[in-house]
């Protein structure tokens, strides 16, 4: 409407300049009436009627009294208001009123104009018979027998006629000019009306494409940022940031094409809208990364509205024809509890989510720490691709003790990072920014050969141990995996049953299919396979069956738990008979205490590893400590470990 406003500016300048310029016409037009009539007089009852007369010597009677006749009729019917006829000097020869005085001075320059031969015209007011205006024509008198002009010709002519019929003229202009005008107008105020309309929508649809992802309709990354914000200052003062991936998306992708993996995101989204709350926020981050914003919510109110959505995203779907489970992590973190800005909550959500990753929980909690800076993994990245260059990776083994004798039955390589300005750093440092690149191909690479290297060295100097090596699941999912290890072991001339591989429980249950192939291909080429952190990972009966493992290691959290949690015992005491079912050995990790040793081996477990039975150390200082013929319960912790 303000536009609309604005245009009446320039419709009512035009109006006013239409109208003037109308005046204006109408003013010449009068004008034009008057210089006719006052040539009709001039030529057809002033000129004959003077012949040759000569005005500056007067006039003949004979002369006045037809001047008289030629004029009477067109004053008496009041066509003609006033006539003087007037020499080139200003004097009055004649007048219809028989007065020699009056009319405009010689020095006007409208009598100048009529006597070197030219017709001045112009409405004037009345002054004889004021109010009013009349036309006053100033006129050459041309003889008709000579035809030189012999004097002036001063007409006053009335105007009111004419400025009657011109003003019916103009009312009647004025009304179309208005209606035009008006027409005008409305047609402006409805372009501009239409056009601020199409615009309005058009700002619209730029911010909504500015802040919502074309694909799912979404609010995007912008949007999570400024709602995000929004609610950190607004009440209530609690509530939750989650990072939603899904596993395995990359693989709907190559396998089904990017429509069909499109097509996943668009489900993935409704189903999370309709799992969640209306006031909570569900945005696409990008590729298949979601964040959610859910105010007033805590910790266990979170984690059971994330049940319900997780519940919902698992359901099935199918695709191109083919059935498809959705499988989602969640990385939630608390506000204030985690953080007040946005940027350090979505670091603790991004680490919580990374976590559930490399876990069986789909849905974890921030549980605290440090936070690394996703530049800081950069640079942790960066250092590590020049790591390999300077030789700055280095093994401890730490020993596998068999319980029924306590001799080292094996070893597992631990890498360690002799870091130039960090010091030794522990894999928890430098493996989650491998993971997350390509960098631990490379790294496992790496510990394959030196240590099976080491090997060759321990069994030249007579120690006859199996050595373990942790591989991860992006290791099973590489292409020959299990062909590039085979021919390590050849390389080497070590036995390939001294090589055992141990596989996390939680990279088995990620891509089973996948994994299951990698195990057996590995198996036979004669490489054993462990089954490493059991317990954690929900791995089903008859998946393990499916998997032909050699050795199933029962993870940490339920072997400290042993000497004080009945229901750990029972766990525990389970997997050792359901592994002997199997075939499998089986080992305990984080024997820390005498006591738990002890239950360990009346169970039946076969070996154990912890910090009671041997810390890691270097191949070097555990052959020199088994050289020394000391017990594993006397090997030493090295600095740093």
């Amino acid at each position: 409407m303000a536009y609309a406003a604005a245009s009446l500016v320039p419709v009512g300048v035009l109006g006013a300049v239409l109208v003037t310029g109308y005046r204006e016409d109408a003013a010449r037009q009068a004008e034009e009436q008057g210089r006719a009539q006052a040539v009709v007089i001039a030529e057809m009852a002033v000129a004959p009627a003077l012949e040759e007369a000569d005005l500056t010597a007067g006039l003949t009677e004979t002369q006045r009294d037809r001047l008289h006749a030629a004029t009477d009729f067109a004053i008496f019917h009041g066509s003609v208001v006033r006539l003087r006829l007037r020499s080139f000097s200003g004097q009055v020869v004649f007048s219809d009123d028989g007065s020699t005085a009056g009319g405009i001075p010689v020095a006007d320059p409208a009598f100048r104009t009529a006597a070197v031969g030219q017709t001045d015209v112009a409405v004037v007011p009345d002054l004889e018979r004021s109010p009013g205006q009349v036309i006053r024509v100033l006129e050459p008198v041309v003889a008709s027998t000579s035809g030189r002009a012999i004097g002036v010709l001063e007409l006053y002519l009335p105007y009111e006629s004419i400025a009657a019929q011109l003003q019916q003229q103009m009312r009647v202009t004025y009304w179309r000019l208005a209606a035009g005008l008006v027409g005008l107008y409305l047609v402006l105020a409805l372009i501009s009306w239409s056009t601020t309309r199409s615009l309005r929508r058009y700002a619209a649809q730029q911010e909504r494409e500015a802040l919502h992802d074309a694909l799912t309709g979404l609010p995007n990354r912008a949007a999570f940022r400024l709602r995000a914000r929004a609610a950190l200052e607004n009440a209530p003062r609690r509530g939750a940031f989650v990072l939603v991936d899904l596993n395995h998306f990359k693989e709907v992708n190559d396998t089904l094409g990017h429509h069909a993996g499109d097509e996943l995101l668009k489900v993935v989204a409704a189903r999370l809208v309709e799992a969640l709350r209306p006031e909570d926020t569900v945005t696409r981050l990008g590729g298949d990364e979601f964040g959610l914003i859910l105010p007033g919510v805590d910790r266990a109110e979170v984690v059971a509205l994330l049940s319900g959505a997780r519940s919902r995203l698992t359901e099935e779907i199918v695709l191109d024809g083919i059935p498809l489970t959705i499988e989602a992590s969640f990385g939630v973190a608390l506000y204030p509890e985690h953080g007040a800005e946005v940027e350090e909550l979505l670091q603790c959500a991004d680490a919580a989510m990374y976590q559930g990753k490399r876990g069986t929980n789909g849905i974890v909690v921030y549980a605290g720490g440090e936070v690394a800076h996703s530049t800081q993994w950069l640079v942790v990245q960066a250092e590590l691709r020049h790591a390999f260059e300077r030789d700055e990776l280095v093994l401890h083994y730490q020993p596998k003790i068999r319980l029924s004798d306590g001799e080292i039955c094996g070893v597992e390589a631990l890498v360690r990072w002799q870091h130039p300005t960090r010091g030794l750093l522990a894999p928890a440092e430098f493996l989650p920014a491998a993971e997350q690149s390509g960098l631990i191909e490379p790294l496992t690479d790496w510990v394959l050969r030196r240590a099976l290297a080491d090997q060759r060295d321990w069994l030249t100097a007579g120690r006859s141990w199996p050595v373990s090596v942790n591989v991860s699941a992006r290791n099973l999912d590489q292409p020959g995996f299990a062909a590039s290890v085979a021919a390590l072991v050849t390389r080497t001339g070590t036995p390939a049953d001294m090589l055992m591989l141990e596989v996390t429980e939680t990279a088995l249950a990620g891509d089973a299919p996948a994994a299951i192939r990698a195990v057996v291909d590995i198996v036979e080429r004669g490489i054993g396979v462990a089954v490493d952190d059991f317990g954690v990972g929900y791995t089903s009966l008859s998946q393990l069956r499916a998997i032909p493992v050699s050795e199933i290691k029962i993870d940490r959290l339920f072997v400290d738990g042993l000497s004080r949690n009945p229901q750990s015992e029972a766990i525990v005491r389970s997997v050792i008979e359901l592994a002997h079912g199997l075939g499998c050995w089986v080992t305990a990790e984080g024997v820390e205490n005498e006591e738990v040793r002890r239950w360990l081996s009346d169970a039946g477990c076969d070996a154990a590893q912890g910090t009671l039975l041997g810390t890691p150390l270097t191949w070097n200082d555990l052959i020199e400590t088994t050289a020394a013929g000391r017990t594993r319960r006397e090997i030493p912790a090295p600095a740093g470990s």
